[in-house]
């Protein structure tokens, strides 16, 4: 217990010295005007100095992922920064691969804008926007999955590829934190944004989001995403998740079916229990209209007691390997936790997919 007291008193020592530091930085440094130039003059913004590069770039409107409200501990905020951003930060190399630290990629949230700045971002995130919308319905999925769909108020509208994401401000003790979500709604619905979303415990995004009623205010960012849906009709179209991992797969295969009536397309989807299945109904209802488009759920937990079900059983990995046959010119999008991404991959390259071929979203 003796020394207990000793080791207090210095982290509190240390804590105040730091956070005079900051303060003293604040008031005693003056940067000036300083000046981002992004992606070699495409736009060029003029900000005052001394706050880091994600909140310069949020307060001009251009929104860089993130999703620990700029902490540095997400590394979503990844951006080149080709002259200006000082050298590379303990905080930054567990987020940075060496060939990312030898291409100048950063955390923008840990870049401090002290000198003009070179910088170098996706050309998409230039048009990410700042939507706010209403709550227009609610609906539980299961026992802690709901459906979320958001109208949009301003902008009206929303242009985004079939299986990317919004981020979602939701309050915190801190302050607004955003959270990402995968937009469910297919590319057609232009007027909303639907999301599926599952209660996490102690989860900041999922608890606001699950609490929500029905006119209730929202903001969030986006789109934001890498997804590229193949448009040649002949490449057959594989979706692979689990629990909320569904929205991105929804919103591909009712686009894909809304622009190629007759493209093949499957759908592998796991659940524990038959408690965790929700909208086969409306995916079997849809494959009466498509004959191309194949559903398969699978339940990986042994069924209890007078539970009934007619379907596959296992881990959704071996249903992909038992329907698939190789050889077919496929494009896959995988959304689920990482040891059902490594299977499934390791399945569809069995099939003769390559890497290029195969998209995946972990959680």
């Amino acid at each position: 217990m003796g020394f207990v007291l000793p080791v207090v008193v210095l982290s509190i020592l240390f804590a105040a010295l730091a956070a005079g530091l900051l303060v003293a930085e604040r008031l005693l440094v003056n940067y000036g005007v300083c000046t981002i130039d992004i992606n070699a003059g495409e736009k060029e913004l003029e900000v005052p100095g001394g706050q880091h590069l994600l909140s310069a770039l949020y307060s001009e409107e251009i929104f860089i992922p993130s999703a620990c409200g700029g902490r540095g501990s997400c590394s979503y905020c990844k951006v080149t920064v080709l002259s200006g951003g000082g050298p590379v930060l303990p905080t930054e190399t567990p987020y940075l691969s060496r060939s990312e630290v030898r291409n100048n990629v950063r955390l923008a949230c840990q870049v401090k804008v002290r000198e003009d700045l070179n910088i170098r971002i996706p050309e998409d995130l230039l048009h990410v926007q700042l939507f706010s919308a209403v709550v227009e319905s609610t609906r539980e999925l299961t026992h802690d999955i709901k459906e979320i769909r958001l109208k949009l108020l301003e902008p009206e509208q929303i242009s985004h590829r079939p299986g990317q994401y919004v981020q979602v401000q939701a309050p915190s003790p801190e302050g607004p934190v955003y959270r990402a979500y995968s937009i469910s709604s297919p590319v057609y619905e232009t007027d909303m944004v639907q999301l599926v979303v599952r209660l996490v415990p102690g989860g900041i995004g999922s608890t606001y989001l699950h609490n929500l009623e029905v006119g209730d205010p929202v903001e969030f960012t986006g789109p934001f995403g890498e997804f590229e849906l193949n448009e040649e009709p002949d490449v057959e179209i594989v979706c692979v998740g689990g629990g909320c991992g569904m929205a991105p797969m929804r919103n591909i295969i009712y686009t894909v079916y809304d622009r190629w009536p007759d493209r093949t397309c499957w759908l592998f989807f796991g659940c524990r229990t038959t408690e965790d299945i929700f909208y086969l109904d409306d995916f079997e209802e849809l494959a009466e209209k498509h004959p191309n488009f194949h559903v398969i759920y699978a339940l990986s937990d042994q069924l209890h007691p007078g539970e009934e079900w007619d379907g596959e059983t296992g881990f959704i990995h071996l249903s992909a390997d038992k329907y698939l046959e190789p050889g077919v010119p496929r494009q896959a999008f995988l959304c689920g936790p990482p040891p059902m991404i490594e299977a499934v991959t390791e399945v569809l390259k069995d099939k003769g997919l390559q890497d290029e071929d195969i998209f995946y979203d972990e959680f």
